[in-house]
């Protein structure tokens, strides 16, 4: 069965630094679209960036320029290396895989970002 991973969360001040991991299992890795969204109270599910099978990739205006995805299609893990984080970046972040009618979330892992 298909399994998301989710770690690295935690708690950083404000510029600091965190990078996420995303392991999977149960799925051929590499043809999938994997991404990171984000949730904070109140709030719906954003999406934060994308990876594409291609190595394409897209970002949400928030995070352009200080958040980085990649993936590593040998460890079957996506990775996003967040840099100069602000209060605002506190949610918690879940990874997805998605291709054609499949669509896996992980459970989540909490960033928290101190001002």
């Amino acid at each position: 069965q298909v399994q998301l991973v989710e770690s690295g969360g935690g708690l950083v001040q404000t510029g600091g630094s965190l990078r996420l991991s995303c392991a999977a299992s149960g799925i051929n890795f590499r043809m999938y679209t994997m991404g990171w969204y984000r949730q904070s109270p109140g709030n719906q599910r954003e999406l934060v960036t994308s990876i594409f099978n291609t190595d394409n990739s897209n970002y949400a205006t928030s995070v352009k320029g200080r958040f980085t995805i990649s993936r590593d299609n040998a460890k079957n893990t996506v990775y996003l290396q967040m840099n100069s984080l602000k209060p605002e970046d506190t949610a918690i972040y879940y990874c997805n895989a998605k291709l054609g009618p499949v669509d896996c979330w992980g459970q989540g892992t909490q960033v928290t970002v101190s001002s």
